[in-house]
């Protein structure tokens, strides 16, 4: 009996203990299920620590050479996209300007006066082609009337030739008869002087008509210089028009020529002033008054507040899922964790190490694996709004968190 009221105690003890063997096995399957969930949510979005902020770092430097005259700006302050950074003397650029301009108004009174003339040049050369046509017709109508001379000199000629051949033949038939007393001696000197003058006039109207054939070739000679000129004139005339409108155009290539000088002389002018690219803060500033700069020497750098992105460099493990456009979460290391937004805009073309100065080379064929990281561009989504501030600064650590799963 005494055995038998021992062993109650016992049972009793042990039943507490298998209750609660229930509880514990829930309990894990709920950490288990908990880890889980916790474990495919982290599958929605892929991290890393390796990834700063990053921007275009701006090198303002001379674009015209010359003697700095004033400096605007001191080291660490923050410009603005148009404030000056320096000046520099612009003496001898506002000389060059001046010469310039002189040059364009030459070159626009050269090309007045050339386009002047080609009106001018077209009407005096077709008035050339109208008197030259004109002289044709008035040579040709010369060679007319000096034929019709000649050919009535002709006429005269045959006409004279045959009243002093009467005029003769009654000299000779009144010769005997005179010296037989038939016919008086005033009608034998008579028949005389008509032959005299007969044959005088018989000369006469040959020298005539010599004149009047010396007048033909004069004639036919004028008709030919005439025709000539014509000629000439008819084809020289569009090439002095063509020659003066080519004399215009050339006047109006140099006014170009003229005018793209003035316009590099205006913008050397303004290059004596040099301003700030971009909204930023002025750093490694390395310009002071009198310093004589050269074209291309830099001045000062300036870092952009805005303008920014970030360069996260993931494993290239992460990037299964990962894809352009998705949206980021970026938190700020030295901003307390601050958080901004972003997208994924490019994934890199190559991994760091293969971009790197020295890219790693195994030549020994002992070849070990090693996950490489590939740089990915995320722009910020509303930096304007979420950098009111501007308390980003290029380079600094930063944590993105991309979402590559809905």
């Amino acid at each position: 009996m005494a055995d038998t009221n021992e062993q109650v105690p016992q049972n009793e003890a042990e039943a507490p203990k298998k209750n609660r063997k229930p509880v514990i096995i829930a309990v894990v399957v709920v950490v288990a299920l908990i880890a889980l969930f916790f474990y495919w949510r982290s599958t929605f979005t892929e991290d890393t620590d390796d990834a700063q902020v990053d921007g275009n770092l701006y090198q303002v430097s001379s674009r015209v050479a010359g003697q700095v005259t004033k400096v605007d700006v001191e080291e660490e302050q923050i410009v603005h996209k148009g404030d000056t950074i320096a000046e520099m003397d612009p003496t001898d650029y506002q000389v060059a300007l001046d010469q310039a301009q002189a040059d364009l108004a030459t070159a626009e009174a050269q090309y007045q006066q050339a386009s002047v003339n080609v009106p001018i040049t077209s009407n005096n050369v077709f008035t050339q082609v109208s008197t030259s046509g004109s002289d044709v017709l008035s040579s040709e109508a010369s060679v007319q009337q000096a034929e019709a001379q000649a050919q009535a000199a002709k006429a005269r000629i045959d006409q004279a030739r045959a009243t002093a051949q009467k005029a003769q033949i009654d000299v000779d038939r009144y010769t005997p008869l005179v010296a037989k007393d038939v016919i008086s001696k005033q009608q034998y000197d008579q028949a005389v002087a008509t032959a005299t003058a007969d044959q005088a006039a018989q000369d006469e109207a040959e020298r005539n008509a010599k004149a009047s054939q010396d007048a033909v070739r004069m004639a036919q000679s004028h008709l030919a210089t005439s025709q000539s000129q014509a000629t000439q004139s008819r084809n020289n005339a569009p090439k002095q028009v063509a020659v003066q409108e080519a004399l215009a155009a050339a006047a109006k290539a140099s006014i170009q020529q003229a005018q793209a000088r003035v316009d590099q002389a205006k913008l050397n002018l303004g290059y004596t002033k040099i301003v700030a690219p971009e909204d930023g803060i002025v750093s490694k500033k390395s310009v002071v008054v009198g310093e004589n700069l050269s074209v291309g020497q830099s001045l000062v750098t300036i870092v952009p507040l805005q303008d920014l992105w970030v360069t996260a460099n993931f494993k290239e493990t992460q990037l299964a899922e990962m894809k352009k456009g998705q949206t980021v979460k970026i938190e700020v290391d030295a901003l307390g964790g601050r958080k901004f937004t972003g997208t994924v805009t490019q994934i890199g073309g190559a991994t760091g190490s293969s971009l790197s100065l020295f890219p790693p080379e195994n030549a020994t064929g002992n070849y070990v694996k090693v996950v490489q990281r590939i740089p990915v561009r995320i722009d910020f989504t509303d930096l304007k709004d979420e950098n009111k501030d501007e308390a980003l600064r290029i380079g600094m650590s930063v944590e993105p968190i991309v979402r590559v799963k809905q």
